[in-house]
């Protein structure tokens, strides 16, 4: 290993936060939501396997491919709001 990276690694102050629960419910919240909006906003939900959903009804019977989709763009929706709530302070 390289001394510049020993120095370097040194100098550089930890500014990353700890890892918490704080934000666990809000991403949870958003994934459940998007999982409800995604069976009814995407043009072909039900193409492929079904994935087998508690609540049928309510998630619309949607197909991996939803499922995978509405899981990536809750996390996303979730750790931004997670990140906004935190750096406004009321996380």
């Amino acid at each position: 290993m390289s001394s510049i990276l020993l120095a370097v690694q040194a100098t550089v102050p930890n500014t990353g936060t700890t890892w918490n629960w704080t934000g666990t419910p809000i991403i949870i919240g958003s994934c459940l939501l998007m999982l409800v909006l995604a069976g009814w906003s995407i043009r072909y939900p039900h193409v492929g396997q079904k994935m087998p959903l508690p609540f049928p009804r309510l998630f619309n019977h949607p197909s991996v491919g939803t499922f995978l989709a509405a899981m990536s763009f809750g996390h996303i929706i979730g750790v931004a709001a997670v990140l906004g709530l935190t750096n406004i302070g009321v996380l």
